[in-house]
């Protein structure tokens, strides 16, 4: 299944000859070259027609206004060389146009010394660094008093030393590869045991780097867990390492590539949000129309009964974790929920749904209305359906809705789903185990609002209280997951780290604040950032950014009232913002014109300026109470 990569359709048996269509297709601009990169980059495509993909996609103007691009330095162990061409390729397949630029070959030290090296002069966004046990002295047995330490500790501070010598000179963080555990035992079964070992030496290196990953100092992309899945003997072919200096066996490559570009994606903040599941054969067996409720198969007592029990938990798991469960279903609405509320073995049940879809209409269109009440876009969608006309249906309609291929057999679809990665995370806060009942809410107060009289007695209803705070240790980490995951609601979608964030906050000259937003339904968490710079006179606005979910709630009217008024106490006498246009942020187009701004010009990368002055501001009357703990205000709503 995973070397496979079974969750991805097979490629056609024509799809060399779509590749080739596509390089002329693209070269020639035609209209609809960008959704058939993105369709082709969808197929479970082999190294080759990866890497001309790649070269197609950074070839193509149309790609470069399309996907997402940054520059990737590839640099460590062995010959990465091989890799370049088909990262970019799989980058596609996650949205983004990777520039990479591979390292020499075991020189990393040396070129990270080197203050003049490609490496720091480059403007890279963020480096990979490939590690092998066997270059990194991992592989022979230290069996003195001592020496296993002392090899392991080597080990690691040549890692710690690239890494501190690179974050100075990247965007964005440093990805660490774990190790893949020696295929051959010294001991046998004792080799755990023997802290001499390679076993047991790889073992406590890979541990550091997830202490490392634990302190925000890199992301660990994790090919050692990826390598034992597969099988070791099948990773480590000794061939290609004595012929080639290749880590793992080249028909790997691919799959290699693609964890690499799914965290790539993940760090800039592209991953899905939402599952949306089918009912009949795939949570649970049979079709409720016609079998009843007491005709469906799940449960305990039988193999098919069971497996369907799992993916319903494996729904569960994820749901723990942050992720939306949403339905969609051909089916009598009265009838599809049924099992939800009345089938003893279910574990699924309605309050778990935060948008329930059964209905006789096609599913790319239910799918729309998924995101829509989830006030998300479509590309944050996992669709997963047993049927595959209706996979085919929803991949033709909307490209960007993820689908996995899925087995025949039920008993594999929560490994399918785990192995396509599309959940994956490289942080994981407070504030994401309450995501997945945030957007619920957010569905619920969708309801709400559509039955209610006039928008501001909703809003009044909702007795919403906004929080406004300072960015520090314990708010950092959501903050920076925002500020990379945001599109939309982004007036500059300027990108900050962690750790650029903490020298931001020690700087007296920025103005940086998080914002919080509850009401009766349920407790928001973070939802905006502000980021304004003190030019003495004028206040810059350099970063703005607020979740979609909480649109149309006056926040952005509270987040200016707080900032008017932290300007003014500086002594300031105007706030100045810009607007940079992308594919995603248009329906911020005019936000700072609905404010009360007054055009100042253009800025840079087509985008506009905008300024307020303060003698002029006045603070409108809200819907909601504010605390204020950065000015020591609280502010009740009006009546």
């Amino acid at each position: 299944m995973f070397r496979e990569m079974s969750w991805l359709p097979a490629a056609p048996a024509d799809i060399r000859d779509q590749i080739k269509a596509l390089g002329a297709a693209a070269s020639a601009g035609e209209a609809d070259s960008a959704a058939r990169l993105d369709r082709i980059a969808t197929y479970r495509l082999d190294e080759s027609q990866l890497s001309k993909l790649g070269r197609i996609a950074l070839s193509s103007p149309i790609a470069s206004g399309h996907l997402a691009a940054l520059k990737i330095g590839l640099i460590g162990d062995g010959t990465l060389s091989l890799l370049a061409a088909p990262l970019v390729g799989s980058g596609v397949r996650h949205g983004l146009l990777l520039d990479v630029m591979v390292g020499h070959y075991n020189a990393a030290v040396q070129q990270v010394t080197d203050p003049n090296d490609p490496l720091h002069t480059s403007g890279l966004d963020m480096v990979f660094l490939g590690l092998d046990r066997r270059i990194m002295g991992l592989d022979d047995p230290a069996l003195a008093p001592g020496e296993a330490e002392a090899r392991v500790e080597a080990a690691l501070a040549r890692v710690k030393m690239i890494v501190a010598a690179l974050k100075p000179s990247i965007r964005g963080p440093v990805l660490v590869q774990s190790l893949p555990l020696p295929v051959e035992a010294l001991f046998g079964s004792y080799d755990r045991v023997e802290g001499g070992s390679p076993i047991s030496m790889t073992e406590r290196f890979n541990q550091s780097l997830v202490e490392m990953a634990r302190a925000g100092d890199i992301v660990l992309v994790d090919i050692g867990r990826l390598a034992a899945t597969i099988g070791a003997e099948a990773w480590d072919d000794p061939r290609h390492w004595h012929a080639s200096k290749l880590s793992f066996a080249p028909d790997l490559i691919p799959l290699f590539c693609d964890i690499v570009a799914r965290t790539i994606a993940t760090v800039k903040g592209r991953s899905k949000k939402a599952l949306v599941l089918d009912l009949d054969n795939t949570l649970w067996g049979g079709v409720i129309g016609d079998d009843g409720v007491e005709g469906i198969v799940l449960g305990q007592g039988s193999s098919t009964g069971e497996a369907f029990l799992a993916i319903q938990r494996m729904a569960l798991n994820l749901r723990e974790r942050g992720i939306v469960l949403a339905v969609c279903s051909k089916n009598e609405e009265a009838t599809a929920r049924i099992p939800f509320a009345e089938h003893p073995e279910m574990l699924l049940k309605d309050q778990h749904i935060a948008v329930f879809q059964a209905n006789w209409t096609d599913k790319a269109t239910n799918l729309r209305a998924i995101a829509q009440a989830l006030n998300i876009g479509v590309d944050a969608l996992v669709f997963m359906d047993d049927n595959p006309f209706e996979r085919e249906q929803v991949r033709s309609a909307l490209p960007a809705v993820a689908v996995p291929e899925m087995p025949e057999d039920p008993a594999h679809y929560p490994r399918i789903i785990a192995a396509a990665g599309y959940f994956d995370t490289v942080t994981f806060t407070a504030e994401d185990r309450e995501r997945a009942a945030q957007y619920q809410a957010n569905a619920e107060r969708a309801s709400m609002l559509a039955s209610a009289g006039d928008l501001s007695s909703y809003l009044k209803s909702l007795d919403m209280v906004c929080t406004i705070g300072p960015v520090d240790r314990l708010t950092r980490p959501r903050v920076a997951q925002l500020i990379n995951k945001s599109n939309q609601f982004n007036l500059t979608t300027r990108r900050y780290t962690e750790q650029e964030l903490a020298a931001m906050e020690s700087d007296p000259r920025l103005h940086l604040v998080q914002v919080r937003l509850a009401d009766r339904l349920g407790d928001n968490g973070i939802i905006s950032v502000l980021i304004a710079r003190d030019n003495g006179d004028t206040w810059d606005i350099d970063t703005w950014l607020m979740s979609c979910r909480v649109l149309g709630r006056d926040v952005e009217q509270a987040v200016l009232s707080h900032l008017v008024e932290a300007a003014r106490r500086a002594g300031a006498k105007w706030l100045v913002g810009e607007y940079l246009p992308t594919k995603k942020n248009v329906i911020v187009v005019d936000h700072y014109a609905k404010l009360g701004f007054e055009p100042a010009g253009a800025a840079g990368d087509g985008g506009t300026r905008w300024q307020l002055p303060l003698e002029d501001y006045r603070v409108p009357d809200l819907p909601m109470n504010i605390i204020d703990s950065v000015l020591s205000v609280s502010r009740e709503k009006a009546a």
